[in-house]
């Protein structure tokens, strides 16, 4: 067994913007404006890597901006194509952030409470709750958090929710559930779900998730980062999310992705990995993809002709597995999920107190790096740069043009 396993050589990361995604970024602080509870969806397992940083932007000036009494109310929606559906009835008082790790079902449960733990340290301001959308318990908690907030502001005749995150957090799937828990009787599927990214193009129409007291939701497009980064953080990070099947399928070459997911099962229990499960027994940990996915191939019946294995095919159920399975039943070896990280050492059943700091050194670097690496403009491409800079210019234009103009009038009202 390798003493330590090396991660593989990444794919650079692909862009994966469409126009909806645009457009629905546009109108975000208005809808913002208008809303009394934001839930913000990430995937639980991807507790960092799936925080839309233009998310936490507009969200943070929107409560800033209620604090102030500042906001205007009636301002109209920016886009013509997408009217804003929110009710006027009244003025939003109500402003609350709740950050909701979606499935949860998909990680090991031993490492939630000391994330929460880390979390509150570095973020005390976020209110934040692991979900999953199988989970009755999870769902009526969630269920009965809003219906709390809504009772709490009770001259306010209703709450509406807005749900917002990347790609294929679970957003439409999470209110379909809240929608059944909330509403007596049997109530019908509302919105289209899909294991795919990208399905909800436009906002929903007001789904109600209560009756006494009201609350309605809304579902949103699912919003990925205009650009991934450069270099090795960039890669991976696009890497992560095209394994959760955050970014559009065919971007991303299956057996890349295997490769790094053998990778993070090793770093998560070298000693014991998960996919050891799927292979003959008395077979070792490795960190050659080619080998593994051999070993797969071979036990899956996944054989080309001349009983040569399909790498590609077992490659994909490989990554199929994982999404299905996630990483639940590991053992605090030496990380959680696919954003944590550390030294392992040696002890399987490590103290919830000895794992929140390992958790809270992993969100400090996580936090330090995003900073580093907006400070040194990576977070922006060269084209959205170059882009920036025309938009610039063409404002300064527009502006000179309008001071001659008022310059002529002037002159000739002297005249």
């Amino acid at each position: 067994m390798p003493s330590r396993f090396l991660p593989p050589l990444l794919p650079p990361p692909q862009s994966w913007y469409p126009g909806h995604m645009t457009q629905f970024s546009r109108i975000l602080p208005t809808l913002l404006n208008r809303t009394d509870v934001v839930l913000e969806l990430r995937d639980a397992r991807l507790p960092l890597t799936s925080v839309n940083k233009n998310f936490e932007g507009d969200i943070m000036r929107t409560k800033d901006g209620r604090a102030r009494h500042v906001v205007d109310q009636n301002s109209a929606c920016s886009s013509p194509n997408m009217p804003l559906p929110l009710p006027r009835s009244h003025a939003c008082s109500v402003c609350e952030r709740v950050v909701v790790f979606s499935k949860s079902d998909l990680i090991p449960e031993w490492g939630i409470e000391p994330f929460q733990r880390a979390m509150a340290a570095k973020f005390p301001e976020q209110k934040t709750m692991f979900v999953s959308s199988n989970s009755p318990r999870d769902l009526k908690t969630l269920n009965r958090l809003l219906v709390n907030i809504a009772r709490e502001h009770s001259h306010v005749p209703e709450i509406n929710v807005l749900v917002v995150g990347m790609p294929n957090v679970g957003k439409s799937t999470l209110l379909n559930a809240l929608r059944d828990v909330g509403i007596p009787g049997p109530t019908p599927k509302a919105l289209r779900t899909s294991a795919q990214p990208g399905l909800t193009r436009a906002l929903s129409t007001r789904l109600k998730l209560s009756e006494d007291p009201l609350v309605y939701s809304f579902d949103t497009p699912g919003v990925m980062l205009p650009f991934l980064g450069r270099g090795a953080r960039g890669a991976e990070r696009g890497v992560k999310l095209a394994l959760i099947a955050g970014i559009k399928e065919g971007l991303y070459d299956d057996e890349a992705l295997a490769a790094y997911l053998l990778y993070r099962l090793n770093v998560l229990n070298r000693a014991d990995p998960a996919y050891l499960t799927l292979l003959p027994a008395g077979t070792m940990p490795t960190d050659d993809v080619h080998e593994f996915l051999g070993l797969l191939a071979r036990r899956l019946g996944m054989l080309q002709r001349g009983g040569v294995p399909d790498l590609p095919r077992a490659a994909g159920w490989f990554i199929r597995w994982w999404r299905d399975k996630g990483s639940a039943a590991s053992s605090r070896r030496s990380g959680w999920g696919l954003d944590f990280e550390w030294q392992a050492d040696g002890d399987a059943e490590a103290s919830d107190t000895a794992v929140q700091a390992h958790m809270e050194g992993c969100i400090e670097r996580f936090v330090a790096e995003e900073a580093r690496e907006e400070q040194e403009g990576g977070a922006v491409s060269t084209t959205q740069e170059r882009k920036r800079i025309r938009a610039d210019k063409l404002a300064m234009r527009a502006l000179r043009a309008k001071s001659r103009l008022v310059a002529k009038r002037a002159a000739r009202d002297l005249a």
